[in-house]
């Protein structure tokens, strides 16, 4: 497969995994267990998968220079910051509305790059954000939803959140030379998993409740999908494409969201939310599109 497409799918596949996590602590605190200690359980396990994979295939930390560390360091906390603040916002908000102001992201992804770059925004990122925007607004149902009486600390939150996930892309995006995907992830899921234990639910690691309950298979299904997977996706991906293309392709996120409640959850989909889920998709896959017809006509100019 061309490169050029590759490394956007492998953004695409795990951004949706971060789609199903959501659904997966619904059904989580079904069972009986609070978000918090689904999110703890995510990083715990998280944190356990990572150090195995790199037991298994590593066993030795590579060498990397102080400025190296740091930007991996800070793309974990990154993580485990955007996990505790959209807990919050889900918390004050009613879902649908928490994961507009998630979907945030996408502009301040595009924001934080052009200010780190010194650059104006392109034509075709305004166009995409626009068109994400929208999608994201109609895809959630917001139109239907009631605004009135709900708490401000819910929309400071969930903003939180989509900046915390904006600057884990950033940082993400960053490549550090010598270091693996695995021994990134490793050192990523630490840092996340030290951050949520200050804010969450640390006693159900020590307690015996992680181990001795279901909350373990919740655990090793939000820790592969919501820290393995994605974080070695993005690891290899990101510093390919760039953190603002990689925050637009992320968008990906939401319809994937959506879906798996409407399957698992039973959720009532309507049309207009369909509407905007093609517009999602619509607004993610345009800029890798045109990018590549542009690439073509260049090839075939120059090849003239």
């Amino acid at each position: 497969m061309n490169n050029k497409l590759l490394y956007p799918l492998l953004i695409i596949v795990g951004s949706s995994c971060y789609g199903i996590l959501s659904t997966m602590i619904k059904v989580a605190m079904q069972h009986g267990f609070t978000t918090s200690e689904a999110v703890t359980a995510q990083y715990a396990i998280g944190f356990l998968l990572a150090a195995v994979l790199f037991i298994l295939t590593q066993r030795k930390m590579p060498h990397m220079s102080g400025k190296g560390f740091l930007i991996i360091m800070f793309a974990g906390l990154f993580t485990g910051t955007t996990g505790i603040v959209y807990g919050q916002s889900v918390h004050y908000l009613p879902a649908s509305l928490a994961v507009v102001m998630l979907f945030q992201f996408t502009w301040i992804g595009v924001l934080l790059d052009c200010l780190i770059h010194r650059r104006l925004p392109k034509r075709m990122e305004v166009i995409s954000i626009i068109i994400l925007i929208v999608g994201t607004i109609l895809a959630a149902g917001v139109l239907d939803a009631d605004l009135t009486g709900l708490d401000w600390r819910g929309w400071v939150f969930g903003f939180a959140a989509a900046f915390s996930f904006a600057c884990f892309m950033q940082f993400n995006s960053k490549p550090v030379e010598g270091v693996t995907p695995i021994s990134r992830m490793l050192i990523m899921s630490l840092f996340a998993l030290i951050i949520v234990s200050l804010f969450q639910s640390p006693e159900v690691m020590v307690n015996g409740k992680l181990f001795t309950t279901d909350l373990l298979y919740f655990g090793l299904a939000l820790g592969f999908f919501g820290i393995i997977l994605p974080i070695i996706l993005f690891s290899i991906a990101v510093p390919k494409v760039g953190g603002a293309t990689a925050s637009i392709l992320s968008a990906t996120e939401l319809p994937v969201a959506i879906i798996a409640s409407v399957i698992v959850l039973g959720e009532v989909l309507t049309p207009l939310q369909v509407f905007g889920i093609i517009l999602v998709l619509g607004g993610m896959i345009l800029p890798t599109y045109l990018e590549q017809r542009k690439l073509q006509l260049h090839t075939k100019g120059t090849a003239h």
